[in-house]
């Protein structure tokens, strides 16, 4: 029977073409693996496994088959008192595995598990600022658990059915060191991954709990009735209508919207000439009846940053042929002319147009701000972890964790070198302190500007700026660290303190959106877009890196030597980050690495460093596969910051 399971359910919630196109092979789906991977770097599975040790004596339904885990429940639930863990329930074509069911006479619990954290402390987190809706980072959730309570409801009508969100409680501290490696991740012989909890997890790791229940069935309700308004059947005729189509193998007519963009069941053209189906595409198809070449162009979802896509779609603004300036609205050019982000857009758009594959810089503007620099010029990258279970006695749920840094120097007479780096991959050790003064360390060794890509590092030395700041233990050079935060950074929102640095770090990203596009990027500006273009647009980084002259001393490197980063296939020079592959970290799963990433929020695609990160710490892995990761992380990090200087090294070119 083709049952609509919560996952199902979760999916035709989003978009309910894609019932249609779940467990086909044929059709690409790129999201097979990326549940178990978010789940490992976050640690969401420890998180499932954790929760069982707050309701003792639970029963666990290990079994994956459907009509075996719905009598192995059904027997349990024949007792007047039962806690479930997995329990399976079913009603009609509608079945789910609950991840706790606690059953205490006519009541029953339905208790859904997620990593996701939560201010226990404060009041309506789940609502909207004027109270009359839901969040939207709250609403799959929330909907998750409407549907299951449908479900148990449902199947069990006579009895009082209650639910909750079991969530990470933010403001929880753990009361001993090491808990999260109590948890291990493990393959079983079908190669399965689970959590197998070491024998030594006592009294005392359970002791606080870091995980809160909270009651969600008002929340539900009123999600319910904002989606559906005051009838009541709304939601019920939905999943009905969901369960019908996947029952029955019908195809929903398919919506454009904005979120077709992230589609996961978006072929490359690579897969599609092997043979397999790109959903995305039949769906613009169906829609547009567009051709295979007209997927070839830029559409409405690539604009970079616009805020109103499904306006423009709905007005039958798709292709870049079909609009005009008045559709984007750019402001006339400044007298700095510095590009605002509309007219970055219309520039993106008018570039395809006239077929103008120029780039596109604002050599004034650029060649001021290279003036007021200060040489050496320092740039460096993080790579950074949050986890639900901490590390550490004392530390909280998802609290920031640096692991890892690089640091190139780029000298006033062109010498380039890889000056620096710091990684820790030991299991339960809190490095951000240790990180920190590495850090100091190498930039306090010269007085010349520091770089660095979007947010990100800004905000991760203000959360350790926070935590120096709170941590009760003794740490001598504490203040020294906390001024050398605040000289080369800036305070964040929402900080009880505010500051910029002497030395405040220059963000590329910004320099890049002001001064610089390069159609090749397609509107991206995440540094893995923007470096393959600029080493295309640019003979000079394509005359010198395809020569293996980095790790000499012309170009000293900490992890490679006489390495060449280029290579020339029908003129297009290579990507430098296609020589570092996801599998080199992750051999696991062979996924494309921006899934786990977010363009422009300054992550910058380091979801593949978070991941092995997550296997250091949670994996039983041998000695030689430590030393494999870290040697990987080494050599990735490095070619962040040397990316940057790439980068800089063409402007500088083009300056000329």
């Amino acid at each position: 029977m083709k049952y609509l399971t919560k996952s199902r359910f979760k999916l035709a919630s989003e978009c309910p073409t894609k019932l249609f196109y779940t467990g086909k092979k044929e059709y690409v789906n790129k999201s097979l693996d990326n549940p178990f991977l978010e789940a490992l770097a976050d640690g969401g599975f420890q998180v499932g496994e954790l929760a069982k040790y707050y309701y003792p004596n639970g029963q666990n339904i290990h079994t994956l088959e459907y009509e075996e885990a719905l009598n192995l429940t059904n027997q349990l639930l024949e007792q007047k008192n039962v806690t479930i863990f997995e329990a399976a329930v079913k009603f009609k074509d509608l079945f789910i595995r609950v991840d706790i069911l606690v059953k205490r006479g006519s009541h029953i619990k339905i208790i859904e598990v997620k990593s996701k954290s939560i201010d226990e402390q404060m009041g309506d987190s789940f609502l909207t600022k004027n109270g009359a809706g839901i969040l939207a980072e709250w609403r799959p959730y929330l909907y998750d658990v409407c549907f299951q309570r449908h479900v148990v409801r449902s199947a069990f009508p006579k009895s009082n059915v209650t639910s909750f969100l079991l969530l990470a409680n933010k403001e929880s501290k753990s009361p001993s060191d090491g808990i999260n490696q109590k948890f291990q991740i493990i393959e079983n012989k079908n190669h399965r991954k689970g959590v197998e909890v070491s024998s030594s997890l006592n009294h005392d790791d359970l002791s606080v709990k870091l995980l809160c229940e909270v009651p969600v069935d008002y929340y539900c309700d009123l999600l319910i009735t904002s989606t559906y308004g005051e009838n009541i059947f709304g939601f019920e005729k939905q999943i009905n209508t969901y369960s019908e189509s996947y029952s029955n193998d019908i195809k929903t007519k398919p919506v454009l919207k904005k979120e077709c963009r992230d589609c996961e069941f978006k072929a490359t053209q690579e897969e599609i000439n092997n043979g397999l189906i790109s959903g995305y595409q039949e769906c613009w198809k169906d829609i547009l009846g567009w051709q295979e070449s007209e997927f070839e162009k830029p559409n409405v979802l690539n604009i970079w940053d616009h805020r109103k896509k499904d306006e423009l779609i709905a007005k039958g603004k798709i292709k870049f042929s079909d609009f005009n300036e008045e559709d984007i609205n750019p402001k006339m050019l400044r007298g700095d002319n510095e590009l605002e982000r509309v007219e970055r857009q219309w520039l993106q758009i008018e570039k395809v147009q006239n077929n103008d594959l120029s780039i596109f810089l604002n050599k004034e503007g650029l060649q001021k701000e290279i003036d007021s620099w200060t040489y050496p010029l320092n740039f460096i990258d993080f790579e950074t972890s949050t986890v639900a279970i901490p590390f550490n006695k004392g530390r909280k749920p998802y609290e920031g964790i640096a692991f890892q840094y690089s640091h190139h120097i780029v000298h006033e007479n062109g010498l380039i070198e890889h000056k620096g780096e710091y990684l820790n991959s030991k299991e339960g050790v809190f490095p951000n302190y240790d990180f920190l003064r590495n850090l100091k360390n190498d930039l306090e060794n010269n007085n010349g500007t520091i770089f660095r890509y979007h947010n990100h590092e800004n905000t991760y030395l203000n959360i350790i700026y926070k935590q120096l700041q709170a941590d009760k233990s003794h740490i001598d050079d504490r203040d020294e660290l906390c001024l050398f935060i605040k000289s080369i950074t800036k305070s964040t929102g929402g900080s009880s303190e505010h500051w910029v640095g002497e030395r405040n770090m220059v963000d590329l990203w910004v320099l890049i959106k002001k001064y610089y596009y390069n159609p090749a990027t397609n509107g991206s500006n995440s540094l893995k877009n923007v470096l393959p273009a600029t080493i295309n647009s640019s003979d000079f980084l394509k005359e010198k890196y395809s020569k293996p002259i980095y790790g000499t001393s012309e170009m000293p490197s900490i992890n490679f030597k006489n390495h060449q980063w280029l290579e020339f296939n029908n003129g297009l020079a290579s990507n430098p980050y296609d020589k570092l592959k996801v599998s080199d970290f992750f051999k696991d799963a062979d996924i494309c690495e921006g899934r786990l990433s977010n363009d422009d929020k300054g992550i910058k695609d380091g979801g593949a460093a978070m991941m092995a990160y997550a296997k250091m710490q949670f994996e039983d892995i041998t000695l030689n596969e430590r030393e494999e990761l870290q040697q990987n992380l080494l050599r990735y990090c490095e070619l962040d910051t040397l990316a940057m200087v790439m980068i800089y090294e063409a402007w500088k070119n083009w300056l000329k």
